[in-house]
């Protein structure tokens, strides 16, 4: 079966962006296939993912997560020029790792944060698509994907937010938002 790389986004207001990612991630591990996820802007937070996909590659070592930046909430004087800083050396990485054909699937994880943040301009984007190859997959996630991006994907889904224990002042839950 030949294979025809999609570019896929998911974006929107609504909880599970991220997780629908990883969900094809691990699908697509499960068929033998080599998976990178870069994270943009998480930074050093031990997400659940982590350690999911640290388990994952030990039984087989085709799937991996790099994470990027300074997190949501560092802010402050100075901040904006680190988390630009930290956005461009992952966006160099996923340049680089597009043009060496070693991944099946790249992951850009919170890409539209950075994007709609200013930290990543539309030549940026232009340039990361043209760089996949045919037949690599290629996925955006995070809220406020551009339009610019919309209209190149292949698969856009929104996650619209109907209810979110937030809204009661319930704080963020381990294994539900991290």
């Amino acid at each position: 079966m030949e294979t025809k790389g999609l570019v896929i986004v998911h974006t929107g207001e609504g909880k599970g962006k991220t997780t629908a990612a990883l969900g094809m991630a691990v699908r697509a591990w499960g068929n033998g296939m080599r998976v990178l996820i870069l994270q943009f802007i998480k930074g050093s937070w031990k997400y659940g993912e982590l350690a999911a996909i640290k388990a994952l590659s030990s039984v087989r070592p085709c799937i991996e997560i790099r994470q990027g930046g300074l997190g949501f909430s560092q802010r402050g004087a100075g901040a904006e020029d680190e988390h630009r800083s930290a956005v461009h050396a992952l966006l160099q990485t996923a340049m680089d790792e597009l043009c060496e054909n070693t991944w099946d699937m790249i992951i850009l994880d919170e890409f539209n944060y950075a994007y709609s943040f200013g930290f990543i301009s539309l030549d940026d984007l232009e340039m990361l698509i043209s760089k996949r190859l045919e037949r690599t997959h290629l996925i955006f996630t995070g809220r406020n994907a551009p339009q610019e991006l919309i209209d190149r994907a292949d698969l856009v889904t929104e996650m619209r937010l109907v209810k979110h224990p937030f809204q009661k002042g319930i704080k963020a839950q381990k294994g539900i938002e991290f």
